[in-house]
């Protein structure tokens, strides 16, 4: 059987602002809609399913992130996910230059949960919370061989 990694899907409150932290960050949207029926219930496991989604995309084609915000029913805010709980994590990027990336995420309210670390002079990663409370790491290559 073969496989291939699809995307990750993540719940928002608000899709505009998602996309717009997201596509400053250098995602492209590739596609939009609004779901609804009987196929979306069944595939989702949830009666009355209807969302406005957006799919973006990393510029080298290799990731993607699906957004959804639920229009019905209504959705369910929770607390943030913390670093060390157990279940869906966070979402990774590589980026070539982390400060310009720190810049962009504080256009949107963004900031490291911390600061910055180096890990072995490999790279220079954090931490910092997204739009809708997603943890976004960002990671600069320090070594590019």
């Amino acid at each position: 059987m073969a496989i291939r990694f699809e995307n990750v899907g993540i719940a928002v409150r608000d899709i505009e602002a998602t996309i717009a932290f997201f596509t400053d960050l250098g995602l492209s949207v590739v596609g939009r809609d609004t779901v609804r029926g009987e196929w979306a219930d069944t595939a989702v496991g949830l009666d009355g399913n209807h969302a406005r989604i957006a799919m973006l995309q990393t510029p080298d084609g290799n990731g993607r992130l699906e957004l959804f915000e639920y229009l019905h029913p209504d959705a369910i805010e929770t607390e943030p996910t913390l670093p060390h709980e157990i279940g869906m994590h966070r979402v990774a990027f590589s980026v070539d230059d982390l400060d310009a990336a720190l810049e962009i995420a504080a256009r949107h309210g963004c900031r490291p949960l911390r600061g910055v670390a180096t890990y072995e002079d490999i790279y220079r990663l954090t931490y910092v919370r997204g739009p809708s409370g997603i943890l976004v790491m960002l990671a600069e290559e320090l070594k590019k061989g």
